[in-house]
């Protein structure tokens, strides 16, 4: 298994669990934490017995708090340097690896913690969790890709809202404005989390990864290009195993057994 110093890294029952491990700072990003969510992210997306992720944070306190503001002071350093180095090639991975990608938000996800978050496919939260676009509060703009998920999941106007003021975003206006997927008290988030994750793990795991390929197409692409593309990507799916078991699996009556291939 690999190992990681600022991360935990465990695979069981097919699923990837990456916890980000700086507790004391509540998860804040450093040099390290960045390079090291870079390398595993890569680690799990080539390992063909991972077949679903979790995303979570260590302690009970944050799932991410951003950049660790600590680790630069006041010296002056480029962010754009940062965010093309370090930020964007994490983000660029999860929504290109094509597996499940499930964020267990047990806290705090503010700043990048926060795009972090949503920039998976699902996102369960503990009920006493929350979200902020916290940038505004010191004077820069929502980065790591906020601007692209944000007005997605809940239109401009909400997205403007929440980055321009800053304000918390408490699980229960998450769930109701459609970023959360699902809301759960603390004690259980974990346990249903994981129930999830270990289902999608033995779900059909190529037929998922082309689900989420035709979705990022959806999203830049007009209705007559979509329909030619999705006639494309069926025609992927119906060639793969797990299709053939479906289709067997339904005339006999019985439960399928998904292989992931």
């Amino acid at each position: 298994m690999k190992q990681f110093e600022t991360l935990l890294y465990v695979v069981s029952d097919n699923v990837c669990t990456i916890t980000l491990n700086r507790p004391e700072v509540y998860n804040a990003f450093n040099e390290q934490m960045k390079k090291e969510l870079n390398e595993a992210l890569k680690e799990a997306e080539k390992d063909n017995t991972v077949r679903c992720i979790v995303l979570s944070g260590s302690g009970e306190k944050a799932f991410c708090s951003g950049q660790d503001l600590k680790e630069y002071g006041t010296s002056k350093r480029s962010l754009k340097e940062s965010l093309e180095k370090n930020y964007n090639p994490i983000i660029r991975k999860i929504r290109t690896m094509e597996k499940p990608v499930i964020a267990m938000i047990n806290g705090v996800a503010a700043g990048a913690g926060c795009s972090l978050a949503l920039a998976c496919d699902m996102r369960f939260m503990s009920s006493t969790a929350r979200l902020i676009e916290i940038f505004v509060r010191i004077a820069l703009i929502p980065d790591t890709g906020s601007h692209w998920f944000l007005p997605r999941l809940v239109g401009m106007a909400k997205a403007f809202e929440y980055m321009a003021t800053g304000r918390d975003i408490t699980a229960e206006e998450a769930e109701r404005v459609g970023i959360a997927n699902y809301v759960f008290p603390p004690a259980a988030l974990e346990a249903e989390t994981m129930a999830f994750a270990k289902k999608m793990a033995q779900a059909p795991t190529k037929t998922i990864g082309l689900i989420k390929r035709t979705l990022n197409k959806a999203l830049v692409s007009d209705l007559d290009s979509l329909l030619d593309y999705e006639a494309q990507i069926q025609q992927i799916a119906s060639e793969t195993e797990d299709h053939q078991e479906g289709v067997k699996a339904f005339l006999e009556k019985r439960q399928a057994v998904f292989q992931g291939c």
